[in-house]
């Protein structure tokens, strides 16, 4: 049996501050409640037989589909192309500095830029594509939205890098909407917005013509260490490498100015090595801006550029623009109150603007508790049945306690909300 009950706490009555929403759904009549769960993940699922449309196209329903109505919703909204949007204004500066820094021969720029590829994409092009385990928990349909076992919606934007390394693009950026199944607080959302790059270098590109002493390889058969691939050089990998960070160090100056403390930190990705996450110390606390590392040559080989040796970083849009107009909550993006937007509406796009909050009035605290479903239960799935029903008035969800009965094998979770 799954059931809620609303509880009071000492300092705040929740019976009486809960919303509407709130009552609505979580009734003390446990016959009624027994099924809340299991009918929100039946509604995402949809009935057999059924589609699911996502711009224009249809895609049927299986065992595998849990994309809800209101991420649904989100898909087409395309924020980073919305004039004058904070994450608009960061993507701007960024495409501005690429076209100016990186030229190719004939005065174009060097880094083509896609951004309205679709957001969904196949399983294969999401994790095969970039070398992601079988087994590797970044798949699990906990984790991602899935339309259905053929097709998801992307979790990053470098599901589109073998295809464009196939089309015979060598340096482009990708940006667009991603989705992720994820917690409900401040800084985590299940839509937000990815910006990738790739480069790739041939061997006289990186080396140059070289006539004098023994000439400089890319390629040669060794074993992998903790700095190198076992098919690169080392003096290969420390030009690509070097050529990476000097173009991330210059990018993040460009966006928060000269005198910027910057580390780097050793990392895992499965589609690079040796990785990279890099941290800024701003306003005294070291933030994680991005992650970045030398391809898998096993990946650019399989998209036909094995000639070639390269880099790839990945950032979010939104952590920039957080971090740079001290906007507080990520769910703000989404905002369509004229006392926000206009706060961006600025002349210049590298003018400095700083989030006024929009309201003073504290949140609200609401404790509920359940017994969840036998199987087939994810922590996500809970996450988007409040998103659901509560939207995005749902501050943060925080668990606060469990308990297992010990004779009937049942589980219960209490989250805290704030409201």
């Amino acid at each position: 049996m799954t059931f809620w009950s609303l509880t009071k706490n000492v300092q705040h009555n929740h019976l009486k501050v809960c919303s509407n929403w709130v009552r609505s759904i979580f009734q003390r009549n446990r016959s009624l409640a027994s099924q809340t769960i299991s009918t929100e993940l039946a509604a995402a699922s949809g009935p057999s037989g059924s589609s699911v449309e996502v711009l224009g196209k249809s895609y049927p329903r299986d065992d595998h589909s849990n994309v809800p109505g209101k991420i649904l919703s989100k898909v087409g909204k395309n924020l980073h192309q919305r004039k004058y949007h904070p994450l608009w204004l960061v993507l701007e500066r960024v495409k501005r500095h690429f076209y100016q820094q990186y030229v190719g021969l004939y005065g174009t720029p060097l880094f083509s830029v896609f951004d309205s590829l679709s957001p969904v994409v196949t399983p294969w092009q999401n994790f095969d594509s970039l070398l992601v385990p079988a087994d590797h928990p970044s798949r699990k349909k906990g984790d991602n939205y899935y339309l259905n076992r053929a097709h998801m919606l992307r979790s990053h934007t470098s599901a589109h890098q073998w295809n464009l390394m196939r089309a015979g693009l060598k340096a482009f950026l990708v940006v667009g909407d991603v989705y992720r199944r994820d917690q409900i607080d401040s800084h985590h959302y299940p839509v937000f917005h990815q910006l990738e790059a790739v480069r790739l270098f041939s061997k006289r590109q990186l080396f140059g013509d070289m006539k004098d002493g023994e000439p400089l390889q890319l390629f040669e058969h060794s074993s992998r260490s903790a700095h190198k691939q076992e098919t690169h050089t080392m003096e290969a990998v420390k030009l690509v490498e070097c050529d990476l960070k000097q173009t991330l160090t210059k990018l993040i100056t460009h966006l928060f100015g000269v005198g910027l403390e910057i580390r780097w930190v050793d990392c895992y990705f499965p589609f690079t090595h040796p990785s990279f996450e890099m941290e800024i110390n701003f306003q005294g606390e070291w933030i994680e801006v991005l992650g970045c590392g030398i391809m898998e040559q096993q990946l650019v080989n399989s998209a036909g550029a094995q000639n070639n040796i390269g880099w790839a970083f990945g950032l979010g849009l939104e952590r920039l623009a957080m971090i740079l107009y001290n906007i507080p909550d990520i769910r703000l993006f989404w905002s369509e109150d004229e006392r926000f937007l206009k706060q961006f509406y600025v002349p210049d796009i590298n003018q400095d603007v700083q989030f006024q909050p929009l309201s003073k009035y504290p949140a609200l605290v609401n404790d509920i508790s359940f017994w969840l479903p036998l199987q087939n239960y994810s922590e996500n799935d809970f996450y988007d049945l409040v998103r659901a029903v509560g939207g995005d008035l749902v501050e943060r969800v925080d668990l606060i306690d469990k308990f297992e009965h010990p004779k009937l094998i049942f589980s219960s979770l209490p989250p805290e909300y704030l409201l």
